[in-house]
């Protein structure tokens, strides 16, 4: 068994929640993480390379940040959001990149089984919840997003740096004004809270992968050092970069 700590925070303003995913990615000595979150306000998060004038949704959520993951924009509310962070050696990331996705979203589709989804890999071609020019990632389907019911469900995206790698990834438990028709935990006739869907995950990788969790808390450096961090990320110049 491998050990992992699981930092939960429910409601959490923008900006900490990109700062602790950072420090926790640049902190060498910190232990793998799972970390299990929603956010409050309601959030549009930009992938790390997206134009700003490429995503119209901007106006409409309570907040904005650009992420240090690439990918499309995805709006966190209705939703759990989860992220990874460990050492590229881990088993979890060991290998090609393709692979590493495709084994947590095996874990992710196990999860979402508890709550009637049957999610599984898009594959090629494109799903009914794909559309142009929205700069959503839920409107754009890569083979290896999770889909059900003709739709997608689930997106992430990873950032590797130092010889560590920070996955962040978005459940949808029901939609959105800006994400609209998408395949959502809610569509399946069940009804599940961010926490419920969170200890299903956690049960999945810890079963699919040998980890032993144990519950946690950011420690008050890595609090501090998130807090310094995440003002970056809802900072105009940076939001508007590019």
């Amino acid at each position: 068994m491998r050990d992992w700590r699981v930092i939960e925070t429910w409601g959490a303003p923008p900006g900490f929640n990109m700062g602790l995913d950072e420090a926790l990615l640049l902190d060498a000595d910190a232990p793998p993480t799972l970390r299990l979150y929603t956010w409050d306000p309601d959030t549009l998060s930009l992938g790390y390379f997206q134009r700003w004038v490429d995503v119209p949704g901007t106006a409409r959520a309570g907040a904005v940040v650009r992420r240090l993951t690439g990918g499309g924009a995805i709006h966190h509310v209705n939703e759990l959001t989860f992220s990874l962070v460990t050492s590229a050696d881990d088993p979890l990331y060991r290998g090609p990149v393709p692979e590493s996705y495709a084994r947590v979203h095996a874990c992710v589709a196990r999860a979402l089984g508890d709550f009637g989804a049957r999610a599984a890999l898009a594959g090629e071609g494109p799903l009914d919840s794909d559309r142009a020019d929205t700069g959503m990632c839920f409107h754009a389907s890569t083979p290896l997003d999770l889909a059900w019911g003709g739709r997608k469900g689930v997106g992430s995206a990873q950032r590797r740096t130092g010889g560590r790698v920070l996955h962040h990834g978005s459940i949808k438990l029901g939609t959105s004004p800006l994400e609209g028709d998408i395949a959502t935990v809610a569509a399946t006739g069940a009804t599940a809270t961010p926490e419920e869907v969170g200890r299903a995950l956690r049960a999945a990788l810890a079963e699919a992968h040998a980890i032993a969790f144990a519950g946690g808390e950011a420690s008050p450096a890595e609090r501090a050092r998130a807090d310094e961090l995440g003002a970056r990320y809802t900072d105009p110049a940076f939001l508007r970069r590019r």
